[in-house]
């Protein structure tokens, strides 16, 4: 390979990649894709905390909490209604309040509080309610609550909603700029005639392959890290994180490669993805379903790199708990090698015999 023309060739696309429209989306798309999952599943308009009661002895904590502002308090008759509505998502958290509390608090007991708390309620609503509840027992007391509270999930206690898109999210975006753009961009070289025009001159087919390799992978790379950030999933470790993330941009790259390599033209190119990416999508669906027996999603290549990255980003795992799935990861990576090499000079003969 001459790294001097790769770098020729990469330098033209730097220049010509404003002009293009699926290099546009791919930048896009982390904004677009992360403001409509937020408005859909997380926090950007979402309602306020919402706290139900169950109130048995007529308490001055649900005068307290009614009077909090940004907190919406409903009363409910009774635990399982209460519990119901948790469950359903109707309220973010319930707060049972048994028949003497006040009383007991007072006295310098320590009543226990039952707090339900639902899984697919936002974390940030759920320990709102938490401290507020806590301060409008300490307004009753006059000091700090001496009071047991007892926690209660209900629900999914896994993941909201909104934490189990990310992979989607990511997937996509290491998608689109790291698959579509160098396939579209090989693909157009071929349409236009430029292809032809490198082939007949020193460059030789792996030499532009590398140059859309590099553009596939530094773009998925940072657009990858930029959808985590985008969703707060950035996690606390970074060089897992870091490793993770180029990983995955280098085998969805290769990928790339392939479509592009092996498509003659853009109808050719958009039935070949239609085809090949229900495969490469297929692991999303078992986190947004995390019921479904998980060892089928190993099966797709993908799922190797995206459950490290969600590991490290969402779940805070560290390089050691992911080093053996980034290992098979960096398999399938070295066995796309030589398809990528025989793509490569199968494309160079056909185009150089049309030439």
């Amino acid at each position: 390979m001459n790294l001097r023309i790769a770098w020729q060739v990469l330098k033209k696309d730097l220049r010509l990649g404003p002009r293009s429209p699926i290099l546009l989306w791919a930048i896009v798309f982390p904004v677009v894709g992360t403001f409509v999952v937020q408005i859909v599943f997380g926090s950007l308009f979402a309602p306020q905390p919402r706290l139900g009661i169950v109130d048995e002895g007529g308490s001055q904590v649900v005068v307290e909490m009614a009077a909090v502002e940004g907190i919406e308090t409903t009363l409910v008759e009774t635990e399982d209604g209460l519990v119901g509505l948790v469950e359903d998502n109707d309220l973010d958290a319930g707060l049972v309040l048994p028949a003497g509390f006040d009383e007991a608090v007072l006295a310098g007991e320590q009543p226990e509080l039952q707090f339900f708390v639902g899984g697919e309620s936002l974390a940030s609503n759920r320990l709102i309610l938490a401290v507020t509840t806590l301060d409008a027992v300490r307004t009753v007391e006059g000091a700090t609550p001496p009071v047991d509270v007892d926690i209660v999930s209900t629900g999914d206690p896994l993941l909201p909603m909104s934490s189990r898109m990310t992979p989607l999210l990511v997937l996509f975006a290491l998608l689109i700029a790291g698959v579509f753009v160098p396939a579209f961009s090989i693909v157009q070289e071929r349409e236009s005639g430029t292809m032809t025009a490198l082939l007949v001159s020193p460059a030789r087919g792996v030499d532009v392959l590398a140059a859309k390799a590099v553009m596939g992978l530094v773009l998925a790379f940072l657009m990858t890290l930029v959808t985590l950030w985008l969703n707060d999933a950035l996690g606390t470790q970074p060089a897992a994180l870091l490793l993770s993330v180029l990983i995955g941009a280098l085998m969805l790259a290769e990928i790339g490669l392939l479509f592009g390599g092996a498509a003659k033209d853009s109808k050719t190119l958009f039935a070949l993805m239609k085809s090949v990416n229900i495969l490469l999508f297929a692991p999303v669906i078992f986190y947004i379903f995390p019921d479904w027996p998980q060892w089928i999603a190993q099966i797709f290549p993908t799922y190797w790199i995206i459950n490290p990255i969600f590991e490290v980003a969402v779940q805070d795992a560290g390089l050691a708990e992911v080093v053996p799935q980034l290992a098979v990861a960096l398999v399938i990576c070295l066995a796309l090698v030589p398809f990528v090499v025989m793509v490569s000079r199968r494309m160079t003969q056909q185009v150089v015999a049309a030439a």
